[in-house]
């Protein structure tokens, strides 16, 4: 299954006497989305992501993610048919929401010089009886091509 994106619009909020107050993203609506049902979010957590640092690479044999950056800005890496490919999200990168496919191996690197928090709402939600944490190696991807998405 291939991965998407989708742009997070950021909504000015504002208070009785219709001054800004600050601004909502909705991250996630069941109405508003192309995940199937059966990937519907059953966990919801913050990584946070130290300056220039990088999360991973990991994998989930079974487990979707459904990840949004909110602070900062961050590239997410996905490994498939042994390519990878490069999405973007965050301040500068329109709050887009990016799909992560069971079987698919991802990084998470932060592109800047505050910590980036990452929202994860994964499906299935993690379990101690299954943790369905491994890891993998993107030990190639500096050297060889990457192919650029815009999302």
């Amino acid at each position: 299954m291939k991965p998407f994106t989708q742009e997070v619009p950021k909504i000015p909020t504002y208070d009785a006497q219709r001054k800004q107050n600050g601004w909502l993203l909705p991250m996630y609506n069941v109405h508003e989305t192309r995940i199937p049902k059966r990937r519907t979010p059953q966990q919801v957590y913050l990584t946070v992501v130290n300056p220039r640092a990088q999360k991973g690479p990991h994998l989930h044999k079974q487990r979707w993610g459904l990840m949004i950056c909110i602070r900062g800005n961050v590239k997410i890496v996905l490994r498939q048919k042994g390519r990878y490919r490069e999405y973007f999200s965050g301040e500068k990168h329109g709050f887009r929401l990016v799909q992560i496919p069971a079987g698919t191996p991802a990084a998470i690197y932060n592109l800047g010089r505050q910590q980036a928090y990452v929202i994860n709402m994964p499906s299935p939600a993690w379990s101690r009886k299954n943790p369905d944490d491994f890891s993998a190696s993107f030990e190639d991807y500096e050297g060889g091509k990457v192919q650029r998405r815009k999302g």
